[in-house]
């Protein structure tokens, strides 16, 4: 579906706007049903804030496999390689900031996030990701202050290989 004269913004808009919006206090019933009800599966990504038993905190540098190690640097000055196990990734919250998250309309989004590496390159994109065996995969943004199309949304459409926009435009 790709239409003249659209942007990459503009498509990433479109395919927002496909998306299911689910308010955070429809989440929080699920979630009184326990862990074995829901669960975060959100990847540690670079950037992220991280506490260690044997080092601390620290913030992970670069991720060097799918799944980890992680390059970590702590705030002691050490840098270590740590393994998924090692490290947590420290949240102010259970939930993202917004009081609304989403889940894909689409059957082939939802295939693309569980398997086609959608969980790494979502987490990639500053999502919170989980996950219910009654309800699937839904997500979320944790900012505040800036676009989200710049920062989210859009390197989302990218990383989904999407290719609804006009290239033309774009040039």
């Amino acid at each position: 579906m790709i239409k003249a004269g659209m942007t990459i913004k503009e498509a990433a808009e479109y395919w927002v706007c496909t998306m299911n919006a689910i308010p955070q206090d429809m989440l929080r019933c699920v979630m009184e049903h326990g862990d074995s009800y829901w669960q975060e599966v959100t990847l540690p990504s670079a950037g992220d804030r991280v506490y260690s038993y044997e080092h601390g905190e620290g913030e992970i540098r670069k991720v060097l496999g799918e799944n980890g190690p992680y390059k970590v640097e702590f705030d002691n000055g050490e840098v270590a390689e740590c393994e998924e196990g090692d490290i947590s990734v420290i949240y102010d919250t259970d939930l993202p900031m917004w009081g609304t998250m989403w889940s894909f309309g689409d059957s082939c989004d939802d295939w693309w996030l569980e398997e086609d590496d959608g969980l790494r390159k979502m987490s990639d994109c500053g999502f919170r990701i989980y996950y219910s065996d009654e309800y699937g995969y839904y997500y979320g943004i944790d900012g505040a202050g800036y676009d989200f199309y710049e920062y989210h949304w859009v390197p989302l459409y990218k990383a989904r290989g999407l290719q609804w926009h006009d290239p033309e435009v774009e040039e």
